[in-house]
């Protein structure tokens, strides 16, 4: 069974010890706070209270040749950089550093940290991506009191899809009329019609199911 440690015990340190040890994971947890090692004993195997930057006491506590040491470290980035020096020089086999800024994360790796994580970067990234593949960037133009055509740019969740799927008719209710692909209009479509990112769609339907459409429903 793989050797885990996570040095750092904080927001981001507490959910990847718990979750490593809900996956019956062998999980070593390092902090100074004492509050966070009684949080987090309950999950892992192990909790510890000591100095991460103290190379002897993480031999001590069983870090030496582990297979994989996360240092969850947030603001004090010289801690951070001494916890990754001394994991380097126990042999910890792969070495997942959280990084604060670029600058710290390019410290990070020039001294044996093997991946760099910026958690708030990345679930920014996550929720942004969720946004723009949830939410179509379109107008529409009132055919009736009861009708619209829509024109979109193809989000992200439709590039792959033939035009001529039926993911419109049946899971929108609405009917393509034409498309934007490479800069050339077209409004007779082949089953190879493969929609890509970038390309327009035009779309006829009622006004309730253009709407839904349009907040990605």
């Amino acid at each position: 069974m793989k050797q885990y440690v996570v040095i750092g015990l904080g927001k981001f340190g507490y959910h990847v010890a718990k979750g490593l040890g809900q996956q019956g994971a062998s999980v070593i947890g390092i902090d100074t706070d004492e509050e966070h090692i009684r949080e987090v004993s309950e999950y892992i195997e192990e909790a510890i209270s000591l100095d991460s930057t103290d190379k002897h006491a993480l031999e001590e506590a069983g870090v030496r040749d582990a297979d994989v040491g996360i240092v969850s470290i947030g603001e004090d980035i010289e801690a951070s950089i001494l916890t990754v020096m001394a994991l380097k020089e126990l042999n910890v086999k792969k070495i997942i550093a959280k990084a604060t800024s670029q600058v710290h994360g390019k410290i990070l790796s020039k001294i044996g940290a093997d991946n760099i994580i910026y958690p708030e970067r990345q679930v920014a990234k996550k929720i942004v991506k969720n946004l723009i593949e949830h939410t179509m960037i379109y107008e529409t133009i009132d055919l009736s009191i009861t009708m619209k055509i829509a024109k979109m740019i193809v989000p992200e969740i439709w590039v792959g899809t033939s035009i001529l799927s039926g993911v419109f008719e049946e899971k929108y209710n609405v009917k393509p009329i034409a498309y934007k692909h490479h800069g050339i209009w077209h409004t007779k479509f082949e089953s190879d019609d493969i929609l890509e990112s970038g390309d327009i769609v035009v779309l006829l339907g009622n006004n309730d199911d253009i709407e839904a459409l349009s907040k990605g429903v």
